[in-house]
Formats: structure tokens, C-alpha cells, sequence
């Protein structure tokens, strides 16, 4: 039998080094920017970035949120959307559907209700909010019945920067959404999360083979402040 195709491969090696070596590859096609980005960032809530309060809480880059805020700035100085979103749910529950149905204590997904700690942003967070359009979700996907689709739309936009936690959960459901939409599709590594550098890594590798340009976050500042040019 003669393979064309490729068996599945178990080299040992770990999903940070798979990962350094997909982003080495300078043959790499990339979708790139268009002409106008909106900034999605994704559940930058206490309950998942309030490391020193709740255990669902994580943190891979100490200034992840910083970060985010530069990009936000530069993104509203140039008159692009910028998009925040947070999770919670009814005090039944009941909009949580099958996703809720896993575990019942307080750290519980269900169990970030509406206007709790939570739910709240993280005071760290620069939200314009005169400007900035603020979501409360209730799945992974920042798309998923919210006005999202309907805004980028308005703003004429053709590029997505998307940024948050967890990078392999709502990061990741946004990201493929936005390609499947037809957005280019961008995700700044210091700007996303998660729990385990495993998950991180893996998800980042396949978005950056797939579904997205997965960039220095530097890279993504150049090009909001070229745009000033």
C-alpha cells in the first residue's frame, strides 16, 4: 500500500514546541488585515481573569490586559468598533441549556449570574462605554445571539481581532465563527488565556493553521498605528 495521506503522528513532542515550530515556518500563507478591524475581546470577567479571587480564574501573559487596552485604544482612535463581552445567566439557569448540566457548585459556568462579582469586567479593563459595545453571552462564541454580526456589518468591517480566554474555549468559537463569516481573522498570542500552556498552545497551533493569523501582539499595534499614517 503506497500512503499519500499522513498516519497520525506521536513525536513526544510538547504542544509549545509544536507551536514555536508552526510559527518558525516563514512559507506560511497568512489572510492578513483588510482595511478595517473591529476588537472583540472576549470575557475579560472577574470570574476568569481574577486569579487571586476565584478559582476559575487564569492568567498566562501578567499583561494580557494591558495589552488589550493599547489595542482598544488605538482601534477607537481610528473610529473602528471595539467589543466587549462577559457571561452570565438567569437565576434559574435555565439559559445555560445542556452546557450547565456537567456540575452544580459555585464555581459552576451556570452559577455567574447577571450583575455578580463574576459577571463584572475586571476593573483593569479600559471600557469606553459611551463607544465601545458591551455582550452578555451565553456560549463560547461572541457571536452566538448577540447583535455582533449585525455591528460589524454597520461598521463596514472586514477584519476581526479577537482576544480573551479562554484561548481553547470562546477565544477559539469566536475565531472559527469570524472565518466562517468571512472576516480575516487575527489573534494576538499575548492576548489570550488559559488554564494549562498545553490547551493554550494546541489551540493557538490549529487556529494559526486553520482558522486564523495568530501574531505578536506587536504586530497588531503597528498596524493600528500605521493606519494613523
Amino acid at each position: 500500500m503506497t500512503l499519500v495521506g499522513t498516519q497520525m503522528i506521536s513525536d513526544g513532542k510538547t504542544a509549545r514546541q509544536i507551536f514555536d515550530e508552526v510559527m518558525a515556518n516563514p512559507a506560511r500563507a497568512k489572510f492578513g488585515f483588510g482595511e478595517k478591524a473591529a476588537v472583540v475581546n472576549v470575557d475579560f470577567q472577574n470570574a476568569y481573569t481574577r486569579i487571586d479571587e476565584f478559582k476559575t480564574a487564569y492568567e498566562t501573559d501578567p499583561r494580557q490586559i494591558e495589552h488589550v487596552n493599547t489595542i482598544s485604544r488605538l482601534a477607537r482612535g481610528q473610529g473602528m468598533p471595539v467589543v466587549w463581552t462577559h457571561v452570565a445567566y438567569s437565576p434559574d439557569a435555565s439559559d445555560a441549556v445542556v452546557w450547565g448540566t456537567r456540575t452544580n457548585t459555585p464555581d459552576s459556568l451556570q452559577n455567574i449570574k447577571l450583575d455578580s462579582r463574576r459577571h463584572a469586567f475586571d476593573d483593569r479593563c479600559e471600557i469606553d462605554r459611551d463607544r465601545d459595545a458591551i455582550y452578555t453571552k451565553r456560549m463560547p462564541s461572541a457571536f452566538f445571539e448577540t447583535p455582533l454580526q449585525s455591528l460589524l456589518v454597520w461598521h463596514k468591517v472586514d477584519t476581526m481581532i479577537v482576544t480573551g480566554g479562554s484561548t481553547s474555549g470562546c477565544v477559539r468559537a469566536t475565531a472559527v465563527d469570524s472565518l466562517s463569516r468571512g472576516y480575516r481573522t487575527i489573534v494576538p498570542i499575548e492576548t489570550c488565556a488559559d488554564k494549562h500552556e498545553s490547551y493554550h498552545f494546541a489551540n493557538l497551533t490549529d487556529l494559526q493553521l486553520k482558522y486564523a493569523d495568530v501574531e505578536p501582539v506587536q504586530v497588531v499595534i503597528d498596524w493600528l498605528e500605521s493606519r494613523h499614517a
